[in-house]
């Protein structure tokens, strides 16, 4: 097995016996891109020309915030801004008039509209686009592995599976790289192993709620007592408790 940038993280995600491999490799490549956006990368010109046309989302610039470099995020939203006020002259520029329809109901507004223009022109996210990147390749490779690597194997079939999204991520990635037959092995044992183990987070979830009631007071929580985070996280990725949290920082 030839390995690769990717194979490694991957492996070793599985071994840490995580809910989501995938949503580990996230945070963690979250919390790289926040670092490096705030270092170096800020001042190389490629990276500048692409966060000045599409920016971050909210979550990021608050987590860029947060890190304490405020004279390199200052030049960057500096930049960004000039970009941003560049592109909205013309919409602003001329807004128009409100059209109603019968009965005075304003019309409905196309997609040409000034609002819709706004909204679209802040849609982007620099760091989005790099997670996203790279979960696919990690996905990707996931479906690669599985034919190819007997240690990952045997991880993939001890492992808990993935959250919802990241499941219907790799399934298409084993439908678009995979040949038929193998596309077809590995999608009914992903299946298979993500419903055992949403079978699973239910009955934990099931006996937290059951320790509420006095008769059960006493009795042990098992793997219970997190189960409310882990099966949120389990439905719609790492968003809550300890599996969404990133590395602590002292800057």
């Amino acid at each position: 097995m030839k390995y690769t940038l990717d194979t490694i993280p991957v492996l070793d995600s599985y071994k840490t016996g995580c809910e989501c491999p995938l949503c580990q490799l996230r945070v963690h490549c979250e919390d790289q891109y926040v670092d490096s956006m705030l270092g170096a990368a800020y001042m190389e010109p490629d990276c500048r020309v692409k966060t000045n046309e599409i920016g971050f989302c909210t979550r990021h610039f608050e987590l860029m915030y947060n890190r304490r470099n405020r004279l390199g995020l200052a030049l960057m939203t500096h930049t960004h801004m000039q970009e941003v006020i560049k592109s909205l002259e013309g919409v602003l520029a001329n807004p128009g008039s409100s059209k109603h329809g019968l009965f005075g109901m304003r019309g409905k507004q196309t997609g040409d509209s000034v609002p819709q223009k706004i909204r679209a022109r802040m849609e982007g996210c620099v760091i989005c686009e790099q997670i996203d990147n790279s979960i696919k390749r990690y996905a990707y490779t996931i479906a690669q592995l599985y034919f190819t690597n007997s240690e990952f194997k045997k991880l993939f079939d001890q492992s808990k599976g993935f959250c919802l999204p990241h499941l219907a991520l790799v399934m298409e990635f084993a439908d678009e790289t995979l040949s038929g037959k193998q596309a077809d092995e590995f999608k009914k044992a992903l299946a298979e192993l993500e419903m055992q183990n949403l079978k699973r987070i239910e009955g934990e979830l099931e006996w937290f709620t059951l320790k509420f009631d006095y008769r059960n007071a006493d009795k042990p929580w098992g793997n219970s007592q997190d189960a409310v985070e882990r099966s949120i996280n389990k439905l719609m990725g790492a968003c809550v408790g300890e599996e969404a949290q990133m590395p602590a920082h002292n800057d």
